[in-house]
C-alpha cells in the first residue's frame, strides 16, 4: 500500500510549474502494520535439532531468475546456514530451483546468496559465532511486500538426550490433549 501526501511547491526554479500545477500528489511507501507475509519455505527440524536464541530478519540479494523460483515457492533450507565474513553475512547451501523459463539466463541452484543486514547486527552475529561457540542457521524465507527475506537464528546444538527429552515432552503433551478430547 502507499500513503498519499499533497505538497506544494514552493522554490524560485518551480515558479513556472507552480503556475501550471498548484499542487503535486506524491505517492510515499508507507509503514503498515498489517503487511502481507507469504511463507514460501520453513527449517521444521531447526527447533528439534537446535536450541534457537535469537532471531533476525535479513534481505536477500538475488538474481532475476531466482526471485521468481522463490515467488513459486522452490526453494529449500534444510541443508542451509549462514557465513559470517568480516563485513558480509553469506547464505550456504540453500537450494533454489532453476527457473524453467530463465533459459541460458538461468542462476546456479546452491551458489552462495549475500544477506543484507545492518553492520551491527553482522558484528554481534559475529561474535556469538567467535566467542560463544552458536551457529547461524537459517529458519524460515518469506515474501514481505514482494521482497524475499529470511529469518535466521542463532542456535546452539542439541545433544541427544535433549532430543530424546523433546520428544517425550511432545508425546506427554499429544496424550493429555487426547485425554482431554475424550472426557468432552
Amino acid at each position: 500500500m502507499a500513503c498519499t501526501m499533497e505538497t506544494t511547491l514552493k522554490t524560485e526554479a518551480n515558479i513556472m510549474l507552480l503556475s501550471l500545477h498548484r499542487t503535486l500528489l506524491i505517492s510515499i511507501p508507507c509503514y503498515n502494520p498489517n503487511m502481507k507475509i507469504k511463507v514460501v519455505a520453513t527449517n521444521r527440524k531447526a527447533k528439534f535439532e537446535y536450541f534457537l536464541q535469537d532471531e533476525f530478519e535479513a534481505g536477500l540479494s538475488l538474481k532475476g531468475s531466482e526471485i521468481k523460483s522463490i515467488r513459486l515457492g522452490q526453494i529449500s533450507i534444510k541443508e542451509a546456514y549462514i557465513r559470517v565474513d568480516e563485513r558480509e553475512a553469506w547464505l550456504m547451501e540453500a537450494y533454489v530451483a532453476p527457473y524453467t523459463q530463465a533459459n541460458r539466463f538461468n542462476h546456479e541452484p546452491r551458489r552462495p546468496r549475500q544477506l543484507l543486514l545492518h553492520k551491527r547486527e553482522i558484528r554481534k552475529l559475529r561474535d556469538a559465532v567467535r566467542k560463544k561457540g552458536l551457529t547461524i542457521i537459517a529458519t524460515k524465507v518469506y515474501l514481505k511486500s514482494g521482497r524475499a527475506k529470511i529469518e535466521i537464528a542463532l542456535a546452539r546444538g542439541k545433544k541427544l538426550h535433549d532430543k530424546r527429552h523433546a520428544i517425550k515432552t511432545k508425546e506427554t503433551e499429544r496424550d493429555m490433549k487426547r485425554q482431554m478430547q475424550y472426557r468432552e
